[in-house]
């Protein structure tokens, strides 16, 4: 596999067919809510996801290396990735895509936050502390707008920035701990396994694990599957080949596609005050994750 110093035409093209995929997987996850628990939903998915990555493991003839030595952080990594899924699908059942999506990913703002005091070399420059500011500006201002509110609801809103947190605790968790040390797949396999585990045992305490579940619902759920595993896979393949920096640029895609998404197809209001926010929030996001060429 070589190594490129720049993203070249189809990495671009890969970031922004995942980007797109993440963005409408939003979709997804709302639509399939109808018909599932919205945790019993993200624990279905992460038992049928783990039975796909250990498919994939064995055709591929990839290994699930180090799991006894990283256990500890990797138990933690995958509490985390429940949580996050917990916030997200509960979210996404409580308010719009629109407004959980801007919400759930400002997760570089935070993260770069956490950073500047845990991470070493990852102090504020100003061009982050910019668009840390327009990406938070950006965010109040969506929480503000009023044509946006009539779609979702505070509680939902607030579950969307905890999902948010809760995706910055495993990027740290990986920064920072022995789990960085094993392959993307046991990784991947920490956080699948154990959410499979915990988002199963809990979803009772949600209300009913089923709501009448459709063909629409079962094909929003085998969707959601394959973005689970392979989808993380794929990211990860381009991160093996190009710089983070340039792949961490194309984040601010998913919000911005997003909201698209759930008006197009949703019928969500957005309107212009909203659509200030988010480019705000797609500008701040930008300026977080560039870093200087050396």
């Amino acid at each position: 596999m070589e190594r490129k110093d720049s993203m070249d035409l189809v990495g671009a093209a890969g970031m922004v067919g995942f980007a797109a995929t993440l963005a409408f997987n939003q979709v997804v996850i709302k639509v399939t809510n109808a018909g599932f628990g919205p945790v019993f939903a993200a624990g279905f998915r992460s038992i049928l996801a783990v039975g796909l990555l250990l498919l994939w493991c064995l055709l591929s003839g990839r290994k699930l290396n180090g799991l006894r030595a990283a256990l500890g952080p990797g138990l933690l990594l995958g509490v985390l990735f429940s949580a996050e899924f917990v916030f997200l699908f509960n979210a996404l059942d409580m308010t719009s895509v629109s407004r959980a999506s801007i919400l759930f990913y400002s997760m570089p703002v935070w993260l770069t936050i956490i950073a500047n005091f845990t991470l070493p070399g990852e102090r504020l420059s100003r061009r982050r502390a910019l668009g840390l500011v327009l990406a938070m500006a950006g965010v109040i201002w969506a929480l503000a707008d009023k044509d946006s509110q009539s779609g979702g609801t505070w509680a939902g809103d607030l579950l969307a920035l905890c999902g948010a947190f809760a995706w910055a605790g495993i990027a740290l968790t990986v920064r920072l701990t022995r789990v960085s040390e094993v392959s993307a797949e046991s990784q991947l396999f920490y956080q699948l396994g154990v959410s499979a585990v915990v988002l199963t045992a809990i979803s009772p305490l949600f209300g009913d694990l089923m709501r009448a579940p459709e063909a629409l619902h079962w094909a929003g759920m085998g969707f959601q599957v394959v973005v689970a595993c392979m989808g993380y896979l794929f990211w990860l393949y381009l991160m093996a080949i190009y710089p983070a920096s340039d792949i961490a640029a194309f984040s601010f895609l998913s919000p911005v596609l997003a909201v698209g998404f759930g008006w197009a197809l949703l019928d969500e209001p957005v309107g212009l005050g909203f659509l200030g926010a988010l480019a705000l929030v797609a500008v701040g996001v930008v300026l977080i994750n560039r870093r200087k060429r050396v």
